[in-house]
């Protein structure tokens, strides 16, 4: 992987850990940290702004290490390392009732879960920031599972009706995608945000037997995460002035990771596109 992609992958992740750690800091206490506290049932050892302290200071060093990374890559597997610690604790938290939908029968209908399978975008990034000697292909499916499980995962809850008036505020805050509701219903502009995800799953996995649809693949996929950024701006309630980013804003700077994934999807592809050339050759 070339240091430039590692740079683009380290200052995504700094920037991205350093706007949740400050803004938890500033918040406070709040649900998404006690429900996963409740789930472990640790929640009576320490007040709850012990718990979000502790969750602050993690990633505001895991920003830190980050952007010291820069110029010092020795750092790098210790950031890998500190990426997979904070990543494993919530995602064990999908165990908990509360991140299911009940009323539509639980899993795999996720609610507050959503912001949480995002950590697996994360824990992508920590294990390859660990591991850069994995073989081309190894290192392709580490990168892009997470991304196929979001885009397969949430695209699908587009298909319901509660999720489609989940995103409604979202989209018709966006310049880039409120024009859908002169012409769709709210249900209907959610199945083709639907469709258009399961498109770029589609995509990703064809990529890997046929490598020229690289390039469409990271774009279809990459445009998602990049217009989910949009909404840190247009969604009124995303930013604050008193914490910098709300709950809303923490679910949407996550996609970040995912971004992250990309590039180590693409780098690692096109390796992998290139040895099966080299290999074709000698044969």
């Amino acid at each position: 992987m070339k240091s430039l992609q590692i740079k683009f992958v380290l200052i995504l992740t700094g920037l991205s850990t350093a706007l949740l750690g400050i803004s938890i800091l500033l918040l406070g206490p709040h649900k998404h940290i006690t429900l996963t506290t409740d789930f472990y049932q640790i929640s009576a050892l320490f007040p709850a702004n012990v718990f979000n302290l502790l969750a602050a200071l993690s990633f505001i060093i895991t920003a830190g290490l980050s952007f010291i990374s820069l110029k010092k890559s020795e750092l790098i597997p210790i950031l890998g390392y500190s990426l997979i610690a904070i990543s494993l604790v919530p995602i064990g938290s999908l165990g908990a009732d509360s991140m299911w939908i009940a009323s539509m029968g639980g899993f795999p209908v996720i609610g507050s879960g959503q912001g949480v399978i995002k950590y697996f975008a994360l824990l992508s990034v920590g294990i390859l920031l660990i591991k850069r000697k994995l073989s081309p292909l190894r290192a392709t499916w580490v990168s892009i599972i997470p991304v196929l499980l979001v885009l397969v995962w949430i695209g699908g809850m587009k298909f319901t009706l509660l999720e489609a008036q989940g995103i409604e505020g979202l989209v018709k805050s966006s310049p880039l995608m409120s024009w859908l509701y002169n012409f769709f219903s709210i249900q209907t502009t959610s199945n083709i945000i639907g469709v258009y995800d399961l498109i770029a799953v589609v995509l990703l996995m064809l990529a890997i037997i046929y490598p020229k649809l690289i390039k469409p693949a990271i774009l279809m996929s990459g445009m998602v995460f990049v217009v989910t950024q949009s909404f840190l701006i247009s969604f009124t309630g995303a930013l604050s002035t008193d914490t910098v980013l709300s709950t809303t804003g923490h679910f949407l700077i996550k996609d970040l990771w995912y971004l992250a994934n990309l590039i180590f999807y693409y780098a690692a592809l096109t390796e992998f596109a290139k040895s099966k050339k080299t290999n074709a050759l000698t044969v």
